[in-house]
Protein backbone atom coordinates (compact mmCIF):
# COMPACT_ATOMS: atom_id res chain seq x y z
CA UNK A 1 0.00 0.00 0.00
CA UNK A 2 1.35 3.50 -1.00
CA UNK A 3 2.04 5.57 2.02
CA UNK A 4 -1.16 8.07 3.22
CA UNK A 5 -0.68 11.05 5.38
CA UNK A 6 -4.44 11.68 5.45
CA UNK A 7 -7.50 10.39 4.31
CA UNK A 8 -9.12 13.86 3.21
CA UNK A 9 -10.83 12.58 0.16
CA UNK A 10 -11.09 10.21 -2.43
CA UNK A 11 -10.20 12.83 -5.34
CA UNK A 12 -6.79 12.82 -4.16
CA UNK A 13 -6.13 9.11 -4.27
CA UNK A 14 -5.24 7.08 -7.48
CA UNK A 15 -7.46 3.72 -8.28
CA UNK A 16 -4.97 1.56 -7.19
CA UNK A 17 -5.03 2.90 -3.31
CA UNK A 18 -8.50 3.11 -3.36
CA UNK A 19 -9.19 -0.53 -4.56
CA UNK A 20 -6.96 -1.80 -1.39
CA UNK A 21 -8.75 0.54 0.66
CA UNK A 22 -11.88 -1.66 -0.43
CA UNK A 23 -9.65 -4.59 -0.26
CA UNK A 24 -8.44 -4.16 3.64
CA UNK A 25 -12.24 -3.42 4.33
CA UNK A 26 -12.93 -6.43 3.17
CA UNK A 27 -10.55 -8.77 5.25
CA UNK A 28 -12.36 -7.06 8.04
CA UNK A 29 -15.88 -7.64 6.98
CA UNK A 30 -14.89 -11.45 6.59
CA UNK A 31 -13.99 -11.12 9.88
CA UNK A 32 -16.91 -9.42 12.05
CA UNK A 33 -16.32 -10.15 15.47
CA UNK A 34 -12.22 -9.96 15.77
CA UNK A 35 -10.51 -7.92 18.29
CA UNK A 36 -7.83 -6.68 17.25
CA UNK A 37 -4.81 -5.22 19.19
CA UNK A 38 -3.07 -3.44 16.30
CA UNK A 39 -3.66 0.24 17.88
CA UNK A 40 -3.43 -1.10 21.33
CA UNK A 41 -2.35 1.83 23.60
CA UNK A 42 -2.75 4.43 20.78
CA UNK A 43 -5.15 7.43 21.10
CA UNK A 44 -7.46 8.02 18.94
CA UNK A 45 -10.25 11.68 18.72
CA UNK A 46 -13.24 11.98 17.01
CA UNK A 47 -14.36 15.16 16.28
CA UNK A 48 -18.18 15.95 14.89
CA UNK A 49 -19.45 19.29 15.04
CA UNK A 50 -22.41 18.10 13.06
CA UNK A 51 -24.93 15.16 13.97
CA UNK A 52 -24.21 11.99 12.99
CA UNK A 53 -25.51 8.20 14.12
CA UNK A 54 -23.89 5.73 11.37
CA UNK A 55 -20.19 7.70 10.99
CA UNK A 56 -19.64 8.66 14.63
CA UNK A 57 -20.49 5.28 15.73
CA UNK A 58 -19.05 2.78 13.70
CA UNK A 59 -15.62 5.05 13.48
CA UNK A 60 -15.80 4.24 17.12
CA UNK A 61 -16.61 0.86 17.12
CA UNK A 62 -13.90 0.62 14.55
CA UNK A 63 -11.00 1.98 16.69
CA UNK A 64 -11.77 -0.28 19.64
CA UNK A 65 -11.99 -3.15 17.84
CA UNK A 66 -8.60 -1.81 17.11
CA UNK A 67 -7.31 -1.54 20.18
CA UNK A 68 -7.08 2.39 20.10
CA UNK A 69 -7.92 4.70 23.27
CA UNK A 70 -11.17 6.52 22.07
CA UNK A 71 -11.88 10.29 22.88
CA UNK A 72 -15.08 11.41 21.99
CA UNK A 73 -15.20 15.72 21.08
CA UNK A 74 -18.02 16.99 21.98
CA UNK A 75 -18.41 20.85 21.25
CA UNK A 76 -20.78 22.52 23.43
CA UNK A 77 -18.66 21.10 26.27
CA UNK A 78 -15.28 22.05 24.63
CA UNK A 79 -13.50 25.80 24.46
CA UNK A 80 -14.75 25.79 20.74
CA UNK A 81 -17.41 27.73 22.72
CA UNK A 82 -15.27 30.01 23.86
CA UNK A 83 -13.69 30.91 20.74
CA UNK A 84 -10.94 27.95 19.94
CA UNK A 85 -10.30 27.41 16.33
CA UNK A 86 -10.32 23.72 15.21
CA UNK A 87 -6.42 23.93 14.46
CA UNK A 88 -5.79 25.45 17.84
CA UNK A 89 -8.02 21.75 19.67
CA UNK A 90 -5.72 19.69 17.23
CA UNK A 91 -2.69 21.83 18.74
CA UNK A 92 -3.85 20.52 22.27
CA UNK A 93 -4.41 16.97 21.57
CA UNK A 94 -1.23 16.23 19.46
CA UNK A 95 0.51 18.23 22.91
CA UNK A 96 -1.52 15.26 24.68
CA UNK A 97 -0.39 12.67 22.53
CA UNK A 98 -3.90 11.88 20.26
CA UNK A 99 -2.39 10.47 17.13
CA UNK A 100 -5.35 10.57 14.35
CA UNK A 101 -8.64 13.14 14.71
CA UNK A 102 -11.72 11.93 12.50
CA UNK A 103 -13.14 15.94 11.77
CA UNK A 104 -17.18 15.87 10.62
CA UNK A 105 -17.49 19.66 9.69
CA UNK A 106 -19.62 22.09 7.63
CA UNK A 107 -17.05 23.87 6.63
CA UNK A 108 -15.47 22.55 2.93
CA UNK A 109 -11.95 22.49 2.92
CA UNK A 110 -11.46 23.05 6.18
CA UNK A 111 -9.20 19.07 6.44
CA UNK A 112 -7.00 20.21 3.39
CA UNK A 113 -6.18 23.50 5.43
CA UNK A 114 -5.76 21.33 8.30
CA UNK A 115 -2.93 18.65 7.14
CA UNK A 116 -0.85 21.20 5.85
CA UNK A 117 -0.36 22.17 9.51
CA UNK A 118 -0.47 19.72 12.24
CA UNK A 119 0.99 16.23 12.88
CA UNK A 120 -1.94 14.20 13.39
CA UNK A 121 -3.77 11.64 10.73
CA UNK A 122 -6.79 13.33 9.79
CA UNK A 123 -9.81 11.42 8.69
CA UNK A 124 -12.17 13.22 6.89
CA UNK A 125 -15.81 12.32 8.38
CA UNK A 126 -17.85 14.32 6.03
CA UNK A 127 -16.89 18.34 5.29
CA UNK A 128 -20.18 20.08 3.94
CA UNK A 129 -21.43 18.79 0.61
CA UNK A 130 -17.44 18.09 -0.44
CA UNK A 131 -16.70 15.03 0.37
CA UNK A 132 -17.50 11.62 2.50
CA UNK A 133 -14.89 9.05 1.58
CA UNK A 134 -15.40 6.55 3.94
CA UNK A 135 -19.00 6.43 3.20
CA UNK A 136 -18.04 5.93 -0.60
CA UNK A 137 -15.68 3.16 0.46
CA UNK A 138 -18.27 1.16 2.52
CA UNK A 139 -20.59 1.70 -0.53
CA UNK A 140 -17.85 0.19 -3.17
CA UNK A 141 -17.02 -2.43 -0.42
CA UNK A 142 -20.78 -3.63 -0.60
CA UNK A 143 -20.92 -3.53 -4.08
CA UNK A 144 -18.26 -5.45 -4.51
CA UNK A 145 -19.82 -8.32 -2.06
CA UNK A 146 -22.53 -8.49 -4.34
CA UNK A 147 -21.14 -8.45 -7.73
CA UNK A 148 -17.98 -9.69 -6.96
CA UNK A 149 -16.69 -6.71 -9.10
CA UNK A 150 -16.58 -3.16 -9.88
CA UNK A 151 -15.75 -2.38 -12.99
CA UNK A 152 -17.93 -3.12 -15.84
CA UNK A 153 -21.42 -2.23 -13.21
CA UNK A 154 -23.80 0.52 -13.70
CA UNK A 155 -24.51 2.70 -10.88
CA UNK A 156 -27.57 5.04 -10.49
CA UNK A 157 -27.20 8.00 -7.74
CA UNK A 158 -30.47 9.63 -7.67
CA UNK A 159 -32.31 13.07 -5.62
CA UNK A 160 -30.71 15.56 -3.58
CA UNK A 161 -27.48 15.29 -5.52
CA UNK A 162 -26.46 18.76 -5.29
CA UNK A 163 -25.92 18.64 -1.53
CA UNK A 164 -24.68 15.28 -1.20
CA UNK A 165 -21.43 15.12 0.01
CA UNK A 166 -21.45 10.59 -0.52
CA UNK A 167 -21.93 11.97 -4.25
CA UNK A 168 -19.05 14.23 -4.19
CA UNK A 169 -16.60 11.39 -3.52
CA UNK A 170 -18.44 8.83 -5.59
CA UNK A 171 -18.02 11.51 -8.81
CA UNK A 172 -14.11 10.92 -8.21
CA UNK A 173 -14.01 7.40 -7.25
CA UNK A 174 -16.58 5.47 -9.66
CA UNK A 175 -14.89 6.45 -13.13
CA UNK A 176 -11.97 5.70 -11.76
CA UNK A 177 -12.60 2.11 -11.21
CA UNK A 178 -14.27 1.58 -14.49
CA UNK A 179 -17.84 1.50 -12.97
CA UNK A 180 -20.71 3.63 -15.47
CA UNK A 181 -22.31 6.40 -13.09
CA UNK A 182 -25.61 7.83 -13.93
CA UNK A 183 -27.18 10.71 -12.04
CA UNK A 184 -30.90 11.49 -11.62
CA UNK A 185 -32.87 14.03 -9.59
CA UNK A 186 -35.06 17.17 -9.18
CA UNK A 187 -33.14 20.07 -11.98
CA UNK A 188 -32.56 22.03 -8.51
CA UNK A 189 -30.84 19.44 -7.22
CA UNK A 190 -28.42 18.56 -9.69
CA UNK A 191 -24.55 19.33 -9.18
CA UNK A 192 -23.21 22.48 -10.96
CA UNK A 193 -22.39 21.10 -14.43
CA UNK A 194 -18.28 21.69 -14.16
CA UNK A 195 -18.15 19.48 -10.94
CA UNK A 196 -19.45 16.51 -13.04
CA UNK A 197 -16.25 14.41 -14.82
CA UNK A 198 -16.48 13.34 -18.69
CA UNK A 199 -18.24 10.01 -18.88
CA UNK A 200 -21.06 10.42 -16.21
CA UNK A 201 -24.52 10.56 -17.95
CA UNK A 202 -27.91 12.48 -16.28
CA UNK A 203 -30.49 10.62 -17.29
CA UNK A 204 -34.17 10.33 -15.94
CA UNK A 205 -34.99 8.62 -13.13
CA UNK A 206 -37.15 6.07 -14.85
CA UNK A 207 -34.17 5.06 -17.21
CA UNK A 208 -31.38 5.46 -14.06
CA UNK A 209 -34.02 2.75 -12.47
CA UNK A 210 -34.34 0.42 -15.21
CA UNK A 211 -30.39 0.24 -16.39
CA UNK A 212 -28.60 0.57 -12.94
CA UNK A 213 -26.70 -2.43 -11.29
CA UNK A 214 -27.33 -0.07 -7.95
CA UNK A 215 -29.70 2.12 -7.46
CA UNK A 216 -28.44 4.53 -4.69
CA UNK A 217 -31.41 6.48 -3.07
CA UNK A 218 -30.32 9.61 -1.54
CA UNK A 219 -31.76 11.74 1.64
CA UNK A 220 -33.10 15.12 0.58
CA UNK A 221 -30.90 17.05 2.84
CA UNK A 222 -33.60 19.67 3.65
CA UNK A 223 -30.98 21.22 6.39
CA UNK A 224 -28.64 22.66 3.91
CA UNK A 225 -31.94 24.03 1.84
CA UNK A 226 -32.29 27.64 2.40
CA UNK A 227 -35.68 27.06 1.41
CA UNK A 228 -38.05 24.67 2.17
CA UNK A 229 -39.45 21.97 -0.29
CA UNK A 230 -41.30 23.48 -2.72
CA UNK A 231 -43.42 20.42 -3.32
CA UNK A 232 -44.96 18.29 -0.87
CA UNK A 233 -43.09 15.10 0.44
CA UNK A 234 -45.52 13.31 -0.78
CA UNK A 235 -45.04 14.87 -4.42
CA UNK A 236 -41.49 14.39 -4.13
CA UNK A 237 -41.78 10.64 -3.61
CA UNK A 238 -44.11 10.28 -6.69
CA UNK A 239 -42.05 12.46 -8.74
CA UNK A 240 -38.80 12.16 -7.93
CA UNK A 241 -38.60 8.70 -5.33
CA UNK A 242 -38.11 4.99 -5.28
CA UNK A 243 -41.59 3.91 -5.03
CA UNK A 244 -42.95 0.56 -5.32
CA UNK A 245 -44.20 0.99 -9.18
CA UNK A 246 -40.73 1.97 -10.06
CA UNK A 247 -38.74 -0.57 -7.93
CA UNK A 248 -40.92 -3.18 -10.00
CA UNK A 249 -38.82 -1.94 -12.83
CA UNK A 250 -35.54 -2.95 -11.37
CA UNK A 251 -33.60 -5.07 -13.65
CA UNK A 252 -33.02 -9.01 -12.16
CA UNK A 253 -30.69 -9.07 -9.66
CA UNK A 254 -30.29 -5.38 -9.07
CA UNK A 255 -30.08 -3.41 -5.56
CA UNK A 256 -31.05 -0.66 -3.62
CA UNK A 257 -28.93 1.50 -1.50
CA UNK A 258 -28.80 4.39 0.85
CA UNK A 259 -25.90 5.83 2.48
CA UNK A 260 -28.93 6.88 5.10
CA UNK A 261 -30.54 8.38 7.08
CA UNK A 262 -33.37 7.38 5.55
CA UNK A 263 -36.11 9.36 5.16
CA UNK A 264 -39.06 6.90 4.86
CA UNK A 265 -42.17 7.82 2.38
CA UNK A 266 -39.47 10.76 0.51
CA UNK A 267 -36.82 9.40 -1.40
CA UNK A 268 -37.50 5.90 -0.71
CA UNK A 269 -40.91 3.98 0.13
CA UNK A 270 -41.03 2.72 3.28
CA UNK A 271 -41.38 -0.93 2.24
CA UNK A 272 -38.00 -1.03 -0.09
CA UNK A 273 -36.01 -0.09 2.78
CA UNK A 274 -35.58 -3.76 4.54
CA UNK A 275 -36.62 -5.11 0.68
CA UNK A 276 -34.95 -8.41 -0.27
CA UNK A 277 -33.23 -6.09 -3.00
CA UNK A 278 -31.92 -3.44 -0.18
CA UNK A 279 -28.28 -3.49 0.87
CA UNK A 280 -28.84 -0.08 3.09
CA UNK A 281 -27.88 -2.52 6.62
CA UNK A 282 -25.00 -4.16 5.01
CA UNK A 283 -23.59 -0.65 4.08
CA UNK A 284 -24.03 0.39 7.62
CA UNK A 285 -22.58 -3.10 8.76
CA UNK A 286 -19.39 -2.23 6.05
CA UNK A 287 -18.78 0.56 7.77
CA UNK A 288 -16.93 -0.41 10.80
CA UNK A 289 -14.61 -2.54 8.48
CA UNK A 290 -13.82 0.23 5.97
CA UNK A 291 -13.19 2.59 8.72
CA UNK A 292 -10.89 -0.25 10.61
CA UNK A 293 -9.01 -0.60 7.44
CA UNK A 294 -8.47 3.29 7.02
CA UNK A 295 -7.36 3.48 10.66
CA UNK A 296 -5.22 0.38 10.44
CA UNK A 297 -3.05 2.06 7.12
CA UNK A 298 -2.85 5.74 8.27
CA UNK A 299 -1.50 4.65 12.11
CA UNK A 300 0.45 1.34 11.00
CA UNK A 301 1.64 2.03 7.32
CA UNK A 302 4.04 -0.41 5.71
CA UNK A 303 3.63 -2.09 8.99
CA UNK A 304 1.00 -3.85 7.71
CA UNK A 305 1.68 -7.20 6.61
CA UNK A 306 -0.51 -6.61 3.59
CA UNK A 307 -0.28 -10.11 1.45
CA UNK A 308 -0.68 -12.22 4.05
CA UNK A 309 -3.58 -10.61 5.92
CA UNK A 310 -5.55 -10.62 3.09
CA UNK A 311 -5.67 -14.55 3.07
CA UNK A 312 -9.24 -15.32 2.33
CA UNK A 313 -11.15 -16.81 5.35
CA UNK A 314 -12.79 -20.44 5.23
Amino acid sequence: MSAMAHLIGLKELSSEQIRQLVERGEYWAKRPMEQAELLKGRFVANLFFEASTRTRFSFEVAQKRLGAHVLNFIPETSSSVKGETVYDTLRTLEAMGVEAAVIRTKKEGLLQELAESVDLRLINAGDGTNEHPTQCLLDLLTMKQQFGRLEGLTVAIVGDLRHSRVLGSHLHALPKLGVKLLLAGPKSMMPQPALIPAGVEIVELDEAVQTADVVMMLRVQLERHAESLYISKEEYHQQHGLTLERAAMMKPGAVIMHPAPVNRGVEIHTDLVEHEKSLIQKQVTNGVAVRMAVLEILLKGSDIRWESSLATVN
